[in-house]
């Protein structure tokens, strides 16, 4: 459970972007129906399983936009494990709803917990430009799991910053990115880590690649863009 729960909180705070219909969103896909495929890697370059997104419940009000992004992740046995979350859009920044992260099939695996969640959205403005500081995110959740055991876990996305324009390729095709580094921090129990990241975001299409590094910065795992359809 907790090596899930670390999966579902990188794969979320590195969650996909796309060209919406709608001019409220540049790089979240808020278009019901949307649907992107990622092949993950480890260090070694080998499959080590797959994470597809759906989107579903678009609904607009005015320059609002608001969507459920479903979330399906598939280890390298193929065991599968699901979440759905909140994101929304204003116009000129997309917004994902830290508390949505937390959904009653992740909150029925752990049991009888009583659970607190805390902190800030995440956020991505629809203009990007290289040099450009983005805010940062955290999540603080404090679990009681029944007795005297206690379990608090901060996550917080730190220091992004839009680095440099590059084109890659991909088994999805080639796409002009934007190239974001940030660090997301854990706090769980007695450890504390820090996941250096990059992601690869392309205008009209979004999430094409994300690496995840070690403190060291040797390269830990990647995940990959292999499909999308809308």
């Amino acid at each position: 459970m907790k090596r899930y729960f670390l999966l579902l909180l990188l794969a979320v705070f590195a969650t996909p972007h796309s060209q919406a219909q709608s001019a409220c969103s540049t790089y979240y896909p808020l278009e019901d129906g949307a649907s992107l495929q990622y092949t993950n890697y480890d260090r070694k370059g080998k499959e080590d399983g797959q994470i597809n997104y759906n989107v579903t419940n678009v609904e607009s009000s005015g320059d609002n936009v608001s969507a459920t992004m479903m979330m399906e992740m598939v280890d390298k046995k193929g065991n599968t494990y699901t979440s759905d979350y909140e994101i929304a859009c204003d116009g000129n920044v997309v917004k994902i709803d830290f508390k949505s992260l937390m959904n009653e099939q992740m909150l029925s695996q752990m049991g009888d917990v009583e659970m607190d969640i805390s902190g800030t959205d995440v956020e991505l403005p629809n203009s990007l430009s290289v040099g450009q500081e983005l805010p940062d995110a955290n999540m603080e959740l404090k679990m009681k799991m029944g007795g005297a055991i206690n379990m608090n876990t901060n996550v917080e996305t730190i220091n992004r910053k839009v680095e440099k324009q590059e084109s890659i390729t991909t088994p999805a095709g080639t796409f002009d990115c934007y190239v974001i580094y940030s660090e997301t921090k854990t706090k769980m129990m007695m450890a504390n880590k820090t996941f250096p990241s990059r992601t690869w975001l392309a205008k009209g299409i979004g999430m094409v690649k994300q690496e995840s590094y070690n403190k060291n910065g040797k390269l830990m795992g990647s995940m990959v863009l292999t499909q999308y359809t809308k």
